[in-house]
């Protein structure tokens, strides 16, 4: 079975069951400030799980292209992926445990064909005055699973949420298969991390709202939110003991094995990983830079370079590397990526040559700094310097460790250590400030800002024309950022008719309305839709006054005159042919 055909057959098997197809929303997620990247396939959803109607009703199913950052030191072993497909299936107030745990036992059953007697699985024990979920694990056994291959864990393994400090959240029961791997010690389970068990599928029960108070009050809708990893299955299903062996990633790693002069897996297998998630970032607008998505990208494209270095593969060859994945592997499940394969190459060239500069200012810094210790008489590097080349030159630990075994040197790395650890908890502590919101930021600024898109959207193309379509936007409570199709900088004077087309709008104080109709109706209706096609049969159409008329999740204000007033802070450069606007809504 292809990755392809299982990703098909979980779609239609839920669809068999009144279930509606969704389409993927992109890997950046819009109008959400408080995370990066898409995470899971309950994100884009957020609000429907909060009991907001989805146009295409309360059962659904899709796959969810996801970025998950947390573990790139990992990336090189068996399982560890930046970027991975999810497969889902939601309940939003309709069926609950029951139905879910017996559609999750046929569906790999009768369809997916698991040997069912290597099926584990996982429920809440309890806790918090919480009951244990003995009513999960009776639809288990009625399914098929017997007792002794059902766990109860807590709090730690089985429960999810909520997303925030406060919200929907709820045990789970995890799947998990077998490898066949002997147990690690007599109380060996699936929470061990041994080897022996492997999750597949996580079925999250939101039966529960969490208060202010820590209080947990029974949630009036009840969701059900599954999520199956693509790679993981297709891994198992192949035979594979590695994700980075199965049809997702051969190609490209027996190119990269075939340009290098010394190869070894683990720097191939962070290679194909980083290059694969590198391309679905670009693709959905992010590009290298010092700040939030475009850092994450940046520092991605920066340990490819690294290791292409370290295994004596010309680094030139990056544009081949990325037409090899992009041809041979990732077209005819993301046919997106054949069209945009040309931008692809060319922001990850234009990062590549950059880098390779910052590469030569640092083995100068460390030259020079060689040489002052040397001249000391001394043999040893302190922390601060090696610590220095990581932060601003992008040096890794090893790579200046390399140079100074070359020059008869040693590294100071217990001050790097501390440095490092410094470093570290300065950032964690930022992130945490910045994304402590949870999973969607529908603020009351946030909100208005996100409204300020459309008016400036339609602003722009009033003023440039109709090629000045949205490509990206970002938006925080403090800013708006926006990106758009135009192929030279505006003029002081496009930039000031811009802003003033979107005050007068807001002067006007439009009333903002929003419609459900089918996609071509919304055509019809003379709706713009900026990425048409990861929308369903029923979409929400968002009318502000007379001015402007786009396809959208929302949410918006419900008038344009409390907005504030508009301020273009900043126009620049993105990539070829994109532009980018930054302005704030001043109260």
């Amino acid at each position: 079975m292809t990755a392809f055909e299982l990703r098909r057959k979980y779609i239609e098997y839920f669809k068999e069951h009144g279930h509606k197809e969704i389409p993927s929303a992109p890997v950046v997620p819009e109008n959400d400030p408080t995370v990066l990247f898409t995470t899971a396939g309950m994100h884009p959803l957020v609000p429907y799980l909060l009991g907001q109607p989805h146009p295409q009703g309360n059962r659904l199913t899709d796959y969810q292209k996801c970025i998950r950052t947390g573990d790139i030191e990992e990336v090189g072993d068996n399982s560890h992926l930046t970027f991975f497909e999810m497969l889902g299936n939601w309940s939003l107030g309709d069926y609950f445990k029951n139905e879910s745990i017996h559609m999750s036992y046929e569906l790999l059953d009768k369809v997916l064909g698991f040997d069912m007697d290597k099926i584990s699985v996982t429920c809440f024990e309890g806790e918090d005055g919480i009951p244990k979920d003995e009513e999960a694990a009776s639809y288990w056994v009625d399914a098929g699973i017997p007792r002794e291959r059902i766990y109860f864990l807590g709090r730690k393994h089985n429960w999810w949420g909520p997303a925030g400090e406060t919200g929907p959240c709820g045990p789970d029961t995890e799947i998990f298969y077998d490898t066949g791997k002997p147990a690690c010690g007599p109380n060996c389970d699936p929470s061990c991390s041994c080897g022996k068990y492997l999750e597949i599928w996580n079925n999250v029960f939101m039966q529960y709202n969490k208060t202010k108070e820590g209080t947990y009050e029974p949630l009036k809708q009840k969701n059900v939110d599954t999520g199956m990893g693509l790679e993981r299955v297709i891994g198992l299903l192949e035979g594979k003991p590695s994700v980075y062996e199965t049809e997702l990633f051969k190609a490209e790693i027996d190119k990269i094995k075939e340009l290098a002069k010394n190869p070894n897996e683990q720097s191939s297998r962070i290679i194909a990983d980083h290059l694969r998630t590198s391309i679905f970032m670009i693709i959905d607008g992010v590009r290298p830079s010092n700040v939030d998505q475009g850092y994450i990208l940046r520092r991605l494209l920066r340990r490819v370079i690294r290791h292409m270095r370290k295994i004596e593969l010309d680094t030139n060859a990056i544009d081949v590397l990325v037409t090899t994945f992009i041809d041979e592997i990732l077209y005819e499940m993301y046919p997106e990526t054949k069209s945009n394969k040309d931008v692809c190459v060319e922001v990850i060239v234009a990062e590549k040559d950059k880098f390779i500069k910052t590469l030569e200012n640092g083995e100068k810094e460390f030259a020079k700094n060689a040489a002052k210790v040397k001249e000391q008489g001394g043999n040893k590097l302190p922390g601060e310097l090696v610590f220095r080349l990581y932060d601003t030159f992008g040096f890794p630990p090893e790579m200046t460790d390399e140079l100074a075994k070359e020059n008869d040197l040693t590294l100071d790395m217990a001050e790097f250590d501390k440095l490092f650890q410094e470093h570290q908890e300065k950032s964690r502590a930022g992130a945490e400030q910045k994304f402590k919101g949870g999973l969607a930021d529908h603020s009351e600024q946030t909100t208005a800002y996100h409204t300020a898109t459309h008016l400036l959207h339609k602003a722009l193309q009033i003023v440039l024309g109709p090629h000045a379509t949205q490509k990206g936007s970002n938006l925080t409570a403090e800013r708006l950022r926006f990106d758009f199709a135009n192929p030279t900088k505006l003029t002081p004077e496009e930039l000031q008719r811009v802003e003033d087309i979107v005050n007068e709008q807001i002067q006007r104080d439009l009333k903002v309305t929003c419609e459900e109709m089918t996609l071509e109706e919304a055509r019809e209706s003379g709706a713009t839709g900026l990425f048409e096609n990861k929308y369903g049969d029923k979409v929400k159409v968002y009318t502000i006054g007379d001015f402007s008329k786009e396809i959208c999740g929302g949410p918006h204000v419900e008038h344009t005159g409390d907005m504030g007033h508009f301020k273009i802070k900043k126009e620049e450069a993105v990539s070829s042919g994109v532009r980018r606007i930054k302005a704030v809504l001043e109260k």
